[in-house]
């Protein structure tokens, strides 16, 4: 397989910073000029569960591996390492299930994937050349965590907080952080550590030019 792109990963808990990291540094690298570099978010790739009921969908675990369509994201960066176009599925976080739209993703020279179970997968992790894990206090990732789901996912405070206790902190321990010892890179902080924004940016440039 020719590669034409270099695929970053940025992994951690759930809200640690990680889509902050990346548009971040997307940002930065931008306004050096450098303009060839995408961005493809793991949540995008969970499952499609339109034969499943309301209440059986709320009772799946959105926090394990097998939540997601890692052979189709899998698909899709190979695709996109030689130079197709792909289309990527979007969730709808409400009605838990995907959209019948799709967004056309060009291949690019830098591709970051972003996603809290990137490192769990064997086929995902060798297509992947850097590979980062956002280490960030499970307690600020909550009150992260909180404030995204009610305020930008339409879901309760009561059910964020159930999942939060029944699934994410619990996987988060099982799979999320015994993946870091995949990681190159372990960065504290997650979008909010500069120093580290502009290490990333100064690879990221060096890639580019």
């Amino acid at each position: 397989m020719t590669k034409n792109t270099i695929i970053i990963g940025i992994a951690g808990a759930s809200a640690s910073g990680k889509t902050l990291l990346a548009n971040t540094l997307i940002k930065q690298v931008s306004q050096a000029g450098n303009n060839d570099i995408g961005l493809i978010c793991e949540d995008s790739y969970y499952h499609c569960q339109d034969h499943l009921t309301m209440a059986e969908r709320v009772e799946v675990n959105y926090d394990s591996p097998k939540s997601k369509d890692f052979d189709l994201l899998c698909d899709h960066i190979e695709a996109l390492i030689v130079g197709d176009t792909v289309d990527i599925p979007q969730y709808d976080f409400v009605n838990h299930t995907r959209f019948s739209e799709k967004i056309e993703q060009a291949p690019k020279k830098v591709i970051i994937i972003e996603g809290i179970l990137l490192f769990t997968h064997r086929r995902l992790r060798k297509l992947i050349d850097a590979k980062i894990y956002v280490d960030t206090a499970l307690d600020f990732c909550f009150i992260r965590r909180l404030k995204r789901d009610v305020g930008e996912r339409g879901r309760t405070m009561d059910s964020v907080i159930n999942q939060y206790e029944g699934t994410v902190r619990p996987s988060f321990y099982k799979f999320i952080e015994p993946s870091k010892k995949y990681a190159d890179v372990i960065i504290p902080g997650g979008g909010e550590n500069q120093v580290a924004i502009d290490v990333l940016s100064t690879y990221v440039n060096k890639l580019l030019s």
